[in-house]
């Protein structure tokens, strides 16, 4: 294998042939050896004892020796050394035997016990190989990497030093390996420290495509052998942000130990005040631990503003000393339980948003601590909650709750006697608020489902289930309830149910056998006690605040998200599904509808349970080929003539360029609904402004090249939520992307202005960033 044509012209010469390297100066013939130090295999004699040093013994092979009357001794053709962990091979070796200086010629190689290849036209030692010089030298380091120089002088066994040096980790063109690589560093002159893994350059320009775009008086890296190393990363800069200006940023990682290391980055700008962050990472036996934290001195000073309902909202005191930490671990206990915790807490939004802290946009930041143990059939988890509100204007830290503490089980067991199966749930808290409904729960589900069918094909499922829930509540005239009481209320409901379920599904192919239909009609009868409206009650709610009538929850026993409001009474369900496939193409359909005896005051407007016969729900997905794909499921309102929820998901495109977009639609935003008292002002506005948006993307590659855009409108307030897109290039050492992102979440009255970046990655280098 020839020499790259990259290398300076005098190394040229070199030419790769495999070999190993030496390093040491007992010089002894192999038969002297046979009896205690070596072994042999079917190629070649191997050296068996301790590392590598200079007093190691040395063997060798060659096709011809001779010794010289004045001391030195030649030997020629295909010449192999061993030394320890060192190898190398040269067409001619020569060592003179008076001044022990070893001289090979001729496609010398020599490989390094860390797997890398060093070749040369020529190379001499001393001391073993511990000293000594090259000419044309060229390194094989990992990952592709590749160091090259004019001349090289080895120190010590440990330092490399050579002149006129070019470096890369690209690949040579083999078509033209004349042509430049992709990348390089072309320097005057660089050293490799062998001992402490780090290759530095002097007066060095960073090439691309052969011509020169940034000069380094001096640069330095790790050895690409080395996945982890203590030192600088690469640095970073931005030439504008809204809040920061033009901003610097250098990170130092420092790597403890080998399971633990600590990265400090140090940030510069000129509009406010420097900022520290430091990430500190260790893993143990047993589990991880994750840190990240930071302070600064915001000097962005804000104003009121007027929030979504329309209060004037005052955030002029986010500003001076700032700070956040983010921390999370994971720790086994046992093959059967493990505890963790996760925090998450930030002094202000505005300093996340001011110094693109990670998180920022959300409306709050959860924090957690928890044990959790997994058995046959079972699951067990006790944690505690906590969150802090970060748009202060729409939610206040003091009616946020916290969870102190939670309490989850689910047990499933096996098949028993009658065929059943029996589970269990509870999922138990206390929650507290500063502002709002404080209240604990305990409560047990309990059911036992009997699958079976006949002979007429028909599945079914019989389920007798037991829902109980007790509670004792303080101030459930606040949010989220706003019940006319005060004091302390203890309340509860047991809701016992049973439901036969059918599902008769009718087979047959067509289109000459190649097709398959199948028709399967659903028929479902629930029978439960009417619970009415739970407020009458005074019954709290913390998981229950939604409700959704869908085609995913037509069949459910409780189409509420949690357990603080049940569904009652008697109803039945009845649903059509079908399914078509042939040749590569599918359809697939359901469609359904409840009918109810009892009309229950729980559920918000909308949810299209209104009259004992529900609005229709349905859902369909149709994939003609490979290149499409739409699904679509919706409710639909009789008596409205209007559609109350709809949503869809389109695919189209190859692989080479692929299209997709989302729509949804609701007609309220529930959200909103319980934070001010809905009961004596009526309901807020923002209640009443519809979700009605729409998404879209696009990507595509070609070669080495690709793009992506996304967008995210809403149509009721007319305007876009977010949009962004992506353009890069990659290929075997290189990465660009530029991404553009828009995101028009206000927290604080304020919104970031567009965010470009532009990442550079260079193969065993690093990642360069600019941000603006």
């Amino acid at each position: 294998m020839s020499v790259p044509r990259w290398l300076p012209k005098r190394a040229r010469r070199c030419v790769s042939l495999a070999g190993v390297a030496l390093t040491g100066t007992a010089l002894v013939a192999p038969q002297d050896m046979f009896a205690n130090t070596m072994q042999r295999d079917n190629s070649h004699i191997i050296v068996i004892g301790k590392p590598t040093s200079e007093h190691d013994p040395l063997t060798y092979l060659a096709d011809s020796e001779s010794y010289a009357k004045n001391g030195l001794v030649t030997w020629e053709g295909n010449v192999r050394i061993w030394q320890g962990d060192h190898a190398l091979r040269a067409d001619k070796i020569t060592y003179d035997r008076n001044t022990g200086v070893l001289a090979a010629r001729g496609h010398v190689a020599i490989m390094e016990p860390d797997g890398s290849t060093t070749y040369a036209a020529y190379m001499e030692f001393s001391h073993g190989m511990h000293d000594g010089i090259g000419t044309s030298i060229y390194m094989q380091m990992q990952d592709n990497a590749k160091l090259a120089g004019n001349g090289m002088r080895r120190t010590n066994g440990l330092i490399n030093d050579l002149s006129h040096a070019v470096y890369t980790a690209c690949k040579i063109c083999e078509t033209n390996p004349d042509a430049p690589p992709f990348w390089q560093f072309q320097a005057y002159g660089a050293t490799q420290d062998a001992q402490h893994k780090r290759i530095e350059f002097n007066h060095a320009w960073l090439k691309m495509l052969g011509l020169p775009v940034f000069y380094f008086p001096f640069f330095s890296m790790s050895d690409p052998s080395v996945k982890r190393q203590s030192g600088f990363l690469m640095a970073g800069i931005s030439p504008h942000d809204r809040y920061l200006g033009t901003y610097f940023t250098l990170p130092y990682f420092w790597a403890i130990d080998d399971s633990q290391d600590l990265t400090v980055r140090g940030l510069v700008s000129t509009k406010t005040g420097p900022e520290i962050t430091s990430e500190y990472r260790r893993r143990f036996n047993f589990g991880t631990l994750d840190i990240t934290a930071g302070g600064a001195y915001d000097t962005n000073r804000e104003s009121r503003y007027v929030n979504t309902f329309g209060n004037n909202v005052n955030s002029s005191g986010e500003y001076g000393l700032q700070g956040y930490v983010f921390g999370q671990g994971n720790f086994a206990i046992n093959k059967h339980w493990q505890a963790g915790i996760n925090v998450n807490l930030a002094t202000s939004a505005n300093y996340m948003r001011d110094y693109r802290v990670p998180g920022y946009g959300q409306e709050s930041l959860n924090s957690n601590v928890y044990l959790e143990g997994y058995g046959v059939g079972a699951y067990a988890r006790l944690d505690a909650q906590a969150y802090q509100g970060l748009n202060q204007g729409v939610i206040q830290n003091s009616e946020l709750p916290w969870a102190l503490p939670r309490f989850t089980y689910a047990y499933q067991g096996q098949p028993d006697a009658l065929g059943g199966r029996f589970s269990m749930n509870t999922t138990d808290f206390d929650v507290y608020r500063t502002k709002g409904v404080s209240d604990q729960r305990g409560q047990l589900q309990m059911q036992w489902d009997r699958p079976f069918h006949n002979s007429l094909g028909q599945q079914w499922l019989v389920t007798a289930r037991l829902d109980s829930n007790v509670y004792r509540a303080t101030r459930l005239a606040q949010q989220p309830t706003y019940y006319a009481v005060g004091g302390t209320k203890i309340t509860g409901q047991v809701l016992p149910t049973i439901a036969v379920k059918m599902n008769w599904p009718f087979l047959r192919s067509f289109a000459r056998g190649r097709g398959t239909q199948v028709l399967e009609p659903i028929v479902q009868l629930i029978a439960a006690p009417n619970t009415g409206n739970s407020a009458n009650s005074n019954m709290p709610n913390e998981d229950s605040l939604t409700y959704e009538f869908t085609d995913t929850t037509m069949f459910s026993l409780n189409r509420y998200a949690g357990t603080d409001r049940l569904d009652g009474g008697l109803r039945g369900n009845i649903g059509v599904h079908q399914s078509w496939t042939w040749n590569g193409h599918s359809i697939d359909m359901l469609v359904g509808e409840s009918i109810q005896e009892h009309i229950t005051k729980n559920r918000i407007p909308y949810s299209g349970l209104d009259h004992h016969l529900s609005d229709p729900v349905g859902r369909v997905r149709f994939t003609p080929n490979k290149y499409l794909d739409v699904t679509a499921r919706g409710r639909y309102n009789p008596w409205t003539h209007q559609v109350d929820y709809g949503e869809g998901l389109f695919s189209a495109g190859i692989p080479a360029l692929r299209f997709s977009a989302g729509y949804l639609y609701a007609p309220v935003t529930p959200y909103y609904y319980y934070a001010t008292n809905y009961r004596e002002s009526g309901v807020n506005s923002p209640y009443l402004v519809k979700t009605n948006e729409i998404t879209g993307s696009v990507s595509t590659h070609w070669r080495q090249y690709h793009a992506s855009g996304f967008f995210r409108r809403s149509l009721s307030r007319k305007q876009f939520v977010a949009n962004g897109g992506d353009i890069g290039y990659s290929n075997d050492c290189f990465g660009l992307d530029i991404m553009y992102i828009k995101q028009y979440t206000r927290i604080g009255g304020e919104q970031r202005n567009t965010t470009v970046m532009f990442n550079f990655t260079f193969k065993t280098i690093g990642t360069f960033g600019i941000n603006g």
